[in-house]
């Protein structure tokens, strides 16, 4: 059954990618005028982009090397660059219509419509590379994004807290050793009690995080009360059990379904992922079971990596819960989308006395490239009271 789905999903995806790609180089090839050199090249350039993504993901499962590196780079900025002139095309598309209606060009424009059009043509690659290239400038700059919180609780001794989190790393090819090592950088220069990551730590797919060896950053992550983590859809979708096995391996305490109370003071619980049953077959627990054992006197501090059914967790007494998954979009305009999915699809919420931070993410996933927020990690200073 599960295999059947794949393939009917897979295929949709492959119809609604190939379409995508048509209809943005049959717009291209019209506005490239007969006699222009380019024209005998743009097919064969356009075919090599649009088939590189995937091309790359059929070679990270047969053949990691090099080549599926390059492929796999070239693929993943294809992406950025296919949304954009889909939208470019697009709006071109709209106001041509809005012509044909009420005439609105002017006269410069109609004069000569082929110089017009290959002009256009030139005028949107120009725009979508600026874009795709200023995003992927975006992408590699993180930021520590401060918070500042008060929990009405007692916590042992402790008078505070200061927790460093990271969400949607997602190591792999894309994120590789220089910018894990970048973000393992700003979680120390920040001195943190304690390191929480709340999911999509790897990409899918192990073998990259193996062969560049990226799980020797982690082990250089310093936190004196520990370095946890959750699991995220993206670890299910490679394979759950292998991935928290190597990230365990390397210094990170996983909490799934399960819940831990530190230095006598405060309790971190840990969801696993949402989508677990739908890449397992197995069901996660429920919120109620995850914190059956918890004293609920102490500040309870909860991972979850998709940020659904917030009112649930407030009705549990839960006093922060921390989330990623959205990427609050990664490329304009789709944070619109998210924000219409997720009740809170990025930044900071408060119902009743419980709190929610829901991060945009350290990494990315697909393109290379954020044009709809800056990657994060997350400082956060807690105190009880």
């Amino acid at each position: 059954m599960r295999t059947t789905q794949f393939i009917i999903f897979f295929s949709i995806v492959i119809l609604l990618y190939s379409a995508i790609n048509y209809y943005i180089f049959s717009r291209g090839m019209q506005a490239i005028p007969l006699d222009s050199a380019f024209r005998k090249w743009y097919p064969w350039i356009f075919v090599f982009l649009a088939s590189s993504y995937i091309i790359a993901r059929f070679l990270e499962r047969a053949w990691i090397s090099p080549v599926s590196d390059v492929f796999t780079w070239i693929g993943s900025f294809w992406l950025a660059i296919m949304a954009y002139f889909l939208i470019v095309v697009l709006v071109i598309d709209i106001v041509r219509l809005f012509h044909l209606v009420l005439p609105i060009y002017p006269e410069f424009l109609v004069r000569d419509r082929a110089i017009t059009k290959f002009g256009i043509f030139k005028f949107s690659v120009l725009l979508v590379g600026v874009t795709v290239l200023a995003g992927y400038i975006n992408a590699i700059s993180p930021r520590v994004r401060t918070l500042d919180l008060n929990i009405h609780k007692k916590a042992g001794n402790l008078k505070s807290l200061h927790i460093v989190m990271a969400s949607d790393i997602h190591m792999g090819t894309l994120i590789g050793p220089r910018r894990t090592m970048h973000m393992v950088n700003m979680i120390n220069v920040l001195k943190p009690d304690i390191v929480l990551f709340a999911g999509d730590i790897v990409d899918e797919d192990l073998t990259p995080v193996i062969r560049h060896d990226l799980g020797k950053s982690l082990k250089l992550v310093k936190a004196p009360l520990g370095v946890y983590a959750i699991t995220g859809n993206h670890e299910y979708i490679g394979g759950a059990e292998n991935a928290v096995k190597y990230l365990q391996d390397h210094g990170i305490t996983m909490l799934r379904d399960t819940s831990i109370l530190i230095n006598n003071s405060f309790y971190i619980a840990g969801r696993d992922d949402r989508d677990k049953p739908r890449f397992s077959g197995k069901e996660r627990k429920s919120l109620s079971e995850v914190l059956q054992a918890v004293d609920m006197k102490f500040p309870v501090i909860l991972m979850d990596h998709q940020p659904f059914l917030l009112n649930d967790v407030a009705a549990a007494g839960v006093d922060l819960q921390l989330s990623g998954h959205t990427h609050h979009g990664q490329l304009w305009p789709l944070n619109y989308i998210t924000e219409a999915v997720y009740e809170l699809s990025w930044g900071y919420l408060k119902k009743g006395e419980s709190q929610f931070y829901v991060s945009c993410g350290y990494g990315g996933w697909g393109p290379p490239v954020r044009t709809g927020n800056r990657p994060e990690v997350v400082s956060i200073n807690i105190t009880f009271d």
